[in-house]
């Protein structure tokens, strides 16, 4: 059997690596030139982690990110709504990791060439179309950056992990139309920063409409570490408008958002002072799309964001995309026929990812902000009186277990 990929982000490299650890030959295309550290940060939940540490990159993720210990949901105005311990604190047997999203890609990326050669990865590389037979699937690949000739290949499979706005799903559902939108903007930015509480914990205040994130992505350089932060504002009627198309990942000046930032506060931090100390500033979309009925046909399939695109709400996206790899490539090396262990793909993986995607529209395990401050919209003296613990730790470890990741949960 050989395995097509198309898109060598997350979810394309960690298939590549389990399907190498299965003994299936794979080529990857990847239609930027190189894969550079992109992005700023990403956290990774420990089921998902647990996945990577059996491809044997603990050491390697130890060495640029952190790893998470607590997490504390507040409101704007900064008050504690619900705190927990995260990952080998919390009782899972691996850690939840807060990293570079591109340092964490570099790191599946550096492996992949390690143990499949420096040809596994074909960069330049836009997968355009394909067409398959009893026997197999041809793929057609533009060049992306030079204009010049195409490349064809030929598999068993081929796999379309190339984001968003993937290809190969817009070949199954042409008339899709663009992301779905709420109309929420996202400004991330990351910079050094003296070490905020442990420098091993993230805080997120406010709700769905209206929210700050703040974590460290990598380990601390004597008093500093670099800090990642994200302000998530609505700022249209989703009804009456879409996104830009070119603003995924725009860089904006520090006027676009300071004054954003500055209707947030996190105990210790001085928000205003870290969005000024930021280089860059980048937007984004607060995009999804909606659940499909289905993402195989024949001997092509859906990976990751091309399957499942969702809000990036309760740190599950990468971690999503890393248990499709798993499922997916166990499958096909089990399974009789790679058109039967895509079904089986599908089949496992559909359902449970179209649920996360529903969830995180509503909020997911942040939605228990919501709840509070719209019952305690200027504040309160007591959370219990608001939202007592138990309402509470139904909201975010019901989500913890329809994601899963439910462990051992020690909660304040």
């Amino acid at each position: 059997m050989k395995v097509l990929i198309a898109g060598a982000g997350i979810g394309g490299l960690t298939t590549a690596l389990m399907l190498h650890a299965r003994g299936i030959p794979v080529q990857l295309y990847e239609s930027a030139r190189e894969v550079r550290e992109v992005g700023v940060g990403i956290n990774v939940l420990p089921h998902a982690i647990r996945e990577l540490s059996e491809l044997g990159l603990l050491p390697a993720l130890d060495a640029v990110g952190v790893r998470t210990r607590k997490l504390s949901y507040l409101t704007k105005q900064g008050q504690e709504v619900w705190s927990e311990l995260r990952g080998t604190h919390a009782g899972h047997d691996v850690p939840q990791f807060s990293i570079h999203r591109g340092r964490l890609q570099k790191v599946i990326h550096d492996a992949v060439i390690e143990r499949l050669g420096p040809d596994a990865i074909r960069t330049g590389r836009r997968l355009s179309g394909f067409v398959q037979n009893e026997t197999g699937v041809t793929a057609h690949f533009t060049d992306a950056v030079e204009g010049g000739a195409g490349q064809t290949d030929r598999g068993d499979v081929l796999i379309c992990a190339d984001g968003i706005h993937s290809v190969g799903r817009r070949a199954f559902y042409p008339n899709e139309g663009p992301p779905s939108w709420q109309g929420v903007a996202m400004w991330r930015g990351a910079t050094d920063w003296p070490i905020w509480e442990d420098g091993e914990s993230m805080a997120i205040g406010g709700g769905l409409g209206g929210k700050f994130v703040l974590y460290p992505i990598a380990p601390p350089e004597g008093d500093r570490q670099l800090m990642n932060w994200v302000v998530n504002v609505r700022i249209k009627d989703p009804e009456i408008s879409t996104p830009p198309p070119d603003n995924w990942s725009r860089r904006v000046p520090l006027a676009t958002v300071l004054p954003h930032a500055l209707r947030f506060h996190v105990p210790g931090m001085d928000i205003g002072g870290l969005v000024r100390a930021t280089d860059t500033i980048f937007e984004y979309p607060m995009a999804d799309r909606d659940p499909l009925p289905r993402w195989t046909f024949g001997r092509v399939t859906l990976l990751g964001d091309a399957a499942h695109p969702m809000y990036p709400v309760g740190s599950n996206g990468a971690s999503q995309a890393i248990l499709d790899a798993r499922c997916l490539s166990d499958l096909l090396a089990r399974s009789e026929h790679p058109r039967a262990a895509l079904w089986g793909y599908e089949k496992e993986r559909l359902p449970k990812t179209a649920e996360v995607v529903r969830t995180n529209r509503v909020g997911g395990p942040e939605r228990v902000i919501d709840e509070v401050e719209k019952l305690a919209p200027a504040g309160f003296k007591k959370i219990d009186d608001v939202l007592d613990y138990e309402e509470r730790k139904a909201i975010v470890g019901g989500y913890a277990s329809m994601a899963g990741f439910s462990k051992v949960r020690k909660a304040s």
